[in-house]
């Protein structure tokens, strides 16, 4: 790490790739996926936890990024809508229209993503419980459940 003026150039992982950025000391993970990496998947919304707009994975858990450092990522893996590659959660999205507006979907799909690489045993207990750590103000979250069970069961049409 170089120190100037309060800045700090950090390495971090993001998507498997090995990025340097310049961040202070306060900035949120949030903040440097978007405006120091261009990484605008994660949206701010409430900017306090609740939304879950901002959910990225970190070291495959869940975690919403406006309330992590920059700093605190530092060694960790950290995975952004932008580095799913086609993964089978976004395929189950479209076929079970798991989205509205969209603004939430990308924090929805990395929790979804995250809970069908840690659990695809799932009941349906377990996928609420999930759910519930983000908020999606258009489509009543059936459309995101049955998204979750078709990609847990393998149901995604090629």
């Amino acid at each position: 790490m170089v120190e100037v003026l309060g800045s700090t150039t950090l390495k971090l992982d993001v998507n498997g790739e090995h990025r340097e950025v310049w961040v202070k000391p306060s900035d949120t993970l949030l903040y440097t996926l978007r405006n120091e990496l261009g990484l605008t998947g994660a949206k701010p919304g409430c900017e306090n936890g609740d939304c879950g707009a901002c959910t990225v994975l970190i070291d495959g858990r869940p975690i919403k990024s406006c309330l992590i450092l920059t700093v605190e990522a530092i060694g960790k893996q950290i995975l952004t809508v932008e580095g799913l590659r086609d993964a089978p959660i976004q395929k189950a999205f479209v076929e079970n229209y798991g989205f509205q507006c969209g603004y939430c979907t990308s924090g929805f799909l990395m929790v979804c993503h995250s809970l069908a690489q840690l659990h695809p045993d799932a009941d349906d207990h377990m996928i609420e419980e999930w759910l519930q750590s983000n908020i999606c103000r258009c489509t009543g979250y059936r459309e995101i459940e049955n998204a979750i069970k078709s990609t847990l069961n393998g149901n995604i049409q090629t």
